[in-house]
């Protein structure tokens, strides 16, 4: 029973059988106290039910919680390695009480464990307690039968445990072994505590308290049991072992690192393979739940831990990037209990390859330079500050490797002049950005992105957590406040809201705290990586400074994440039925539709479009996993990846890909749909549910458009559409089936009514309309000298058919001029002259057209001496067109 894996599950079953709710670890990025780096006790995702604010259906609790202590108030990342307890990453169990059971039931459980399930000895064993509490000290005596001599009363904060400098707290009580006089070392409380023969494996909170500030302390509304058992010393002392390392876990790990680089730990190398395998786990465990290397916040914590590592695969001989390999072996070992780490495996080893990779480039290239830059120094010389700048601006070596370098040639770095230069380049980063194009107004965000830094994005891996207001901003200018009713716009340290990007919207939601609430109306970015949350206080005053909780608006985000993977597989599948030329050239998802602009030449035909809406569903209902990657970009676009038009990259990209990586549309190494994205995504393609394509259009010369809903919004579009195919059917009297044969028939019906009316409207015409000017007859004919005029205003008449009208008046006359004045609808006019071809050396039906065209307030017209057209903008003119051509005849 002494495996890690066999004393989780048995702390974990004993405490289930004794009625607490055996509860998942929570993420390593906390998700509910923005002022921890990351989770670093058993304790923090119960935090609001300690301090009465959340309510739980249960009262008692047991778990396995991952932890990180590498950054901030705890970082045990310099000792990793060199002692035989500290670790970056290591498994917390615990057992809560909320109010339910307290001391002596706590104490109790304890000692039930570690001597019955565990079976300790019992004269190996002491135990500490704060020195005031004497209720503690009398439960030992009464349950473990200890003398006062092993209980230890200790009268500082060693024992008063608190989460942070405010939060919940109380006193505690921990439990140590006595590992054997070969080991040096003194009990706790003596001048040899720090040795290794006592170990304490186990600490009973007693939490009493909340500290509300560093010099108020309240009581809890109910008092309450937290404990924490470190797995791995646990493992240490029931596997005979004087170092964590030499248990069964990292005795494997260190096996697989031992493998990979074809030799064996020895005394002088072991503690990098101590490093190595401690740091596979802090890395891998914080990728899994979300975190990235990067140059600021937890990315740039895991970026230390990572390269440490790194630099020690270096120090045993390595020659190719070696973390990665390991990854395997990890999941092997811990996979069963954190199948998150099952889940994100690919994304694991992706990360890790690529970033060794850009650390060797960036150490082998750094080091050359270095070398030059320093070959005339000697011992006790100061290295250039602005070399050093050069160094960490432009090839990325970061000035602590610089230091580490020359220190043992004894030189060292002006830091004065490296901050200086980093000044430098800021307030040319400033003006540089300023001066981009951006509205005045936008200046605000780069002073605060260079004062907060960049805003973690938490929305990958959640949509409800907490972040801390860094600052507010309203009408262009930071402020102090926002009072009830103004909108502003707010900075967090922190945030699961998404800043519109990459053709994304930004999330809505709500930010609620103590007595105040803040309606999230839209999220964007500025100055590159400042998520800027934009909206209108509610309730309260909001200030900076203010702890605030996070809530995306789920079914937005949830629909948001359906269009996005939506498009992605209407980018692919276009690809396939309408050839590789297909580029993305913007995109718009939003909550209620997708819109997705590609380069086509041509429009696509009813066939091709649903031959692509085919290709997207049946990915959809294959239902795989939306995996994603961290890869280089241009690794990443050698592998296949799509980009989006215009967006802009930087070294390491996410790719997200879905589909099966062989089907019979097409084969990908990464699979079928792969696309370089920041956006969010859905977990499996079936989250989709459905994807309709609703329209398909040219936005610009060789650029089509497609438009397309998904889940409840295409089926909601499918029902409006059968419900509207059933109206018709049932106003045409006819199944829904047979609507299309109705429709032609009757669009039959129509064409020959009008044809119909057509002629009927020009025998009325020509058989006597509207009455020619100057007493012309009732037929609209008269003499003009010794020739007939045919003069004719009429109504009705579509102005394509007035030449046919002339060409029945030249017949009706046989010799003669005909004149056609249409008057539309709208008040315009079309002008037709006829002229018999006995008369056209006369009469030149063109020029007496432009007359008429006159009267009517327009210019010019044309056509042939015996046939000419057109039009003017006064229809009331028509008679007066008629009279103008008669009188341009009877001067002729």
């Amino acid at each position: 029973m002494s495996g890690v894996n066999e004393i989780r599950s048995t702390f974990l079953k004993f405490f289930a059988d004794n009625g607490h709710e055996i509860v998942s670890s929570s993420p390593l990025v906390p998700r509910n106290d923005p002022t921890l780096m990351f989770t670093n006790a058993g304790m923090v995702q119960f935090k609001n039910v300690f301090t009465g604010v959340e309510k739980r259906a249960y009262q008692r609790a047991t778990t396995s919680q991952k932890c990180v202590r590498a950054g901030g108030k705890h970082n045990d990342l310099d000792n990793v390695g060199y002692t035989a307890r500290h670790l970056t990453f290591f498994e917390m169990l615990g057992n809560f009480s909320f109010g339910d059971y307290f001391k002596e039931r706590a104490i109790e459980l304890a000692w039930t464990l570690i001597t019955k399930e565990f079976g300790l000895k019992k004269d190996k064993l002491l135990v500490t307690v704060y020195h005031n509490d004497d209720a503690a000290a009398g439960f030992w005596k009464k349950i473990a039968g200890f003398t006062d001599d092993r209980i230890i009363r200790i009268a500082t904060s060693d024992n008063f445990w608190a989460m942070g400098d405010t939060g919940p707290c109380g006193p505690c009580s921990e439990i140590f072994i006595d590992r054997g006089e070969h080991i040096w070392g003194g009990p706790p409380g003596s001048p040899e505590e720090d040795g290794d023969r006592f170990l304490e494996f186990w600490n009973l909170v007693f939490m009493q308290f909340e500290q509300v500030t560093p010099e108020q302390r309240v009581d809890l509304p109910r008092p309450s049991i937290d404990t924490g058992m470190g797995l791995e010393r646990m493992a240490s002392v029931l596997q005979g072992v004087e170092s964590v390392f030499e248990t069964d876990m990292f005795r494997h790990l260190i096996e697989a690192t031992s493998a990979a680089l074809g030799q064996g730990p020895g005394k002088d190398n072991i503690a990098s393979y101590r490093v190595i395998a401690d740091h596979l786990r802090a890395s891998s465990f914080l990728i899994s739940d979300g975190v990235l290397p990067s140059n600021e916040g937890r990315g740039y914590v895991l970026r230390r831990i990572m390269r440490r590592a790194m630099r020690h695969g270096q120090l045993l001989g390595a020659r190719e990037p070696l973390m990665h390999r390991l990854v395997w072996a990890l999941v092997r070992e811990m996979g069963q209990a954190y199948p998150e780490l099952v889940r994100a495996e690919t994304l694991i080893e992706e990360t890790l390859r690529l970033e060794e990779t850009r650390f060797r480039k960036t150490l082998d290239r750094g080091l050359a330079i270095l070398d030059e830059k320093s070959v005339g120094l000697k011992k006790g010389d100061m290295f250039d500050g602005d070399t050093a700048f050069t160094l960490y601006d432009t090839y990325g070596f970061p000035l602590d490797l610089t230091q580490d370098a020359l220190k043992s040639r004894g030189i060292s770095v002006d830091q004065a002049s490296f901050t200086d230069a980093m000044d430098r380049q800021r307030a040319k980063a400033r003006a540089s950005w300023v001066g981009s194009g951006d509205t005045a107004s936008e200046a605000v965000w780069f002073p605060l992105r260079e004062k907060l830094g960049a805003t973690e994005f938490l929305g990958y891996e959640t949509e409800t957590a907490e972040g801390v207001v860094g600052a507010l901003v309203k009408d262009g200018a930071a402020v102090d406040q926002l009072k009830l009713g103004e909108s502003g716009a707010i900075v967090l340290n922190q945030t699961p809201f998404y800043g519109e990007s990459g053709g994304q919207v930004g999330d809505i939601g709500v930010m609620l705290g103590e007595g105040v609430r803040f309606r999230v109306t839209d999220t964007q970015k500025k100055a590159g990586d400042l998520f800027i949350h934009l909206g209108t206080v509610e309730q309260g005053t909001l200030k900076a400074g203010t702890a605030l909780q996070l809530d995306v608006d789920h079914a937005r985000r949830s629909s948001i994440r359906a269009h996005h993977s939506a498009t992605h597989l209407l980018h692919e599948a276009l690809r396939q039925v309408l050839g590789d030329h297909i580029a993305q050239r913007g995109s718009l998802v939003a909550p209620d539709r997708l819109r997705f602009d590609f380069v086509h030449p041509k429009p696509i035909t009813p066939e091709e479009l649903a031959r692509v809406e085919d290709i997207a569903n049946e990915v959809v209902l294959e239902n795989d996993e939306v995996t994603t990657r961290l890869m280089g970009v241009d690794e990443a676009r050698e592998a296949g990846a799509r980009a989006l038009f215009g967006e802009k990259y930087g070294d390491e990209v996410r790719v997200v890909s879905m589909g099966k990586t062989a089907r019979e549309h097409g084969t990908n190494a990464l699979g079928w749909s792969v696309e370089l994205c920041g956006g969010t995504h859905v977990k499996r393609t079936g989250d989709i549910g459905l994807i309709s394509v609703t329209s398909e259009s040219a936005v610009a010369s060789g650029v089509r458009r497609i438009e397309a809903l998904t889940g409840n919004y295409a089926r909601k579009h499918a029902n409006d559409a059968i419900a509207l195919a059933k109206t018709a059917a049932n106003e045409l009297r006819t199944s829904v089936d047979d609507v299309p044969a109705r429709i032609a028939a009757l669009m039959e019906e129509r064409k020959k009514l009008e044809r119909d009316l057509s002629d009927a409207r020009k025998k009325l015409a020509m058989g006597g309309g509207a009455s020619a000017s100057n007493g012309a007859s009732a037929a609209g004919v008269r003499e003009v000298g010794d020739v007939k005029l045919m003069a004719r205003a009429v109504e009705g008449i579509e102005m394509k058919d007035l030449k046919s009208l002339a060409d029945d008046g030249k017949k009706q006359l046989g010799s003669g001029v005909v004149a056609i004045v249409g008057v539309t609808d709208d008040g315009k006019a079309g002008v037709v002259v006829g002229v018999t071809a006995d008369l056209t050396a006369r009469y030149n039906a063109v020029d007496l057209v432009r007359v008429a065209s006159e009267a009517l307030g327009g210019k010019g017209g044309g056509g042939r001496p015996d046939m000419a057209q057109a039009g003017g903008p006064d229809g009331a003119k028509a008679d007066a067109a008629l009279a103008a051509i008669e009188k341009a005849m009877a001067g002729a």
